[in-house]
């Protein structure tokens, strides 16, 4: 049987790491298939996406304008009390963009020929001249395979089973409010920056972020907030991931099938528990998604043939704000290490290991280490980690990793 080309690569996943993987390859020349297993267009579940300058980099090395309407540019910090009263204020420059936005930036720049919806990875073999992975049943060889494919990878789970998500203990509740719905004292007070309460034992966190079809008019933005909260994994998240017929869903649950009862509990308890700012965005959502905090640590990101990316390879809790930065960053060093290593692809793969096993182990810890304001499973929250001054200082920050 004849060779692949060695320079053809295979993308499992066609979501944020996967479209950048495959735009830097394309660039340099690779002969690029994506294959994303969801069949219809990919969007979000109302995900806001902290920016940082390492994506930014990242969406001009393949190619496009990070500059061209990326998102809302905030200046501030604000941590308010239960009372509403403000109890601190930080300067902290930063884009947030949606979900959404920086999907469609990356998929209509991307040829429609070489992306292919409804194609699900089932096997993944290889030898030392190529990897061959079987494709809605057919085997498809080349010289290759990007395991992009999020958190619960088949590629991962076909290679190394034994790298599984880690409940964190608590669940995000997350809403998308129009600007427009928001009282005039509300959004004086939280729509200009990034800002907290902080409940206790719990923290909500909100930012503003374009509207639909990345409306970036005044008054046609939204606001984005994410609610953590402890929930058992034995007795009380069960119960949340039970839906209206008494179905309990798997690891998430479609936000329309979120039962009325428990949606119901949680605005109630937002009246008791939040600043009144926040208890009004939660009135105000419409539509509440649910997000159980997962981690991952996979103890490798090389296999041979196969590279591990993005959150087919770690999950970072969202604290750090760098979930996409993060993908971004293991693209370009995958990108690098390809273009350095000559045409060996396993070589290229081992020098890509190196140089993102570590920080990518980095980015965990600090997560976790920032998910400590949290309570959960029986531990109480780190106040230390609560303090305003740090809270603001900290939380969505990469700076640490320069440090490291």
């Amino acid at each position: 049987m004849p060779l692949p080309s060695p320079r053809r690569a295979l993308i499992a996943g066609g979501s944020m790491a996967g479209l950048i993987a495959a735009h830097l390859l394309l660039r340099r020349g690779w002969d690029v298939q994506v294959f994303e297993r969801v069949e219809a267009p990919l969007t979000s579940r109302g995900a806001g996406i902290v920016t940082h300058p390492a994506l930014w980099r990242a969406l001009e090395a393949c190619g496009l304008d990070p500059t061209r309407d990326l998102g809302v540019a905030v200046r501030i910090r604000r941590v308010f009390g239960r009372d509403g009263r403000l109890l601190g204020e930080r300067e902290c420059p930063q884009v947030f963009t949606a979900w959404d936005r920086l999907f469609r930036l990356l998929r209509d720049a991307f040829p429609d020929a070489r992306y292919h919806a409804g194609q699900a990875v089932e096997e993944v073999a290889q030898d030392a001249d190529r990897v061959r992975a079987r494709i809605n049943g057919e085997t498809v060889e080349a010289a290759l395979l990007v395991g992009a494919d999020g958190i619960r990878s088949t590629v991962r789970g076909l290679l190394l089973p034994e790298a599984q998500p880690r409940y964190a203990g608590y669940v995000g509740w997350r809403g998308l409010i129009a600007e427009a719905a928001l009282p005039p004292a509300v959004h004086a007070d939280l729509f200009e920056g990034m800002c907290f309460c902080l409940p206790p034992g719990e923290q909500m966190v909100g930012y503003p972020v374009a509207g639909p079809d990345n409306d970036l008019r005044p008054g046609h933005r939204r606001y984005n907030t994410v609610w953590y909260r402890p929930a058992d994994e034995a007795s009380e998240l069960p119960a949340l991931l039970t839906d209206e017929t008494g179905r309990q869903h798997e690891g998430s649950i479609p936000p329309p099938l979120i039962a009325r009862a428990t949606v119901a509990a949680m605005r109630e308890a937002a009246e008791r528990l939040l600043a009144p700012q926040f208890a009004t965005l939660v009135r105000l959502t419409p539509q509440p998604f649910l997000q159980p905090i997962y981690d991952l640590e996979s103890p490798r990101m090389a296999l041979g043939r196969v590279a591990l990316i993005g959150d087919a390879a770690f999950v970072a809790r969202p604290h750090v704000g760098a979930g996409v930065t993060k993908a971004a960053e293991d693209a370009e060093a995958l990108a690098a290490a390809l273009d350095a290593a000559g045409g060996d692809v396993p070589a290229a793969l081992a020098r890509f290991e190196a140089a993102r096993l570590p920080r990518n182990r980095r980015v965990i810890e600090r997560a976790r280490e920032l998910g400590r304001c949290i309570a959960a499973a029986g531990r109480p929250a780190d106040e230390t980690v609560r303090e305003p001054s740090v809270l603001m200082r900290d939380i969505a920050v990469v700076d640490f990793l320069d440090a490291a």
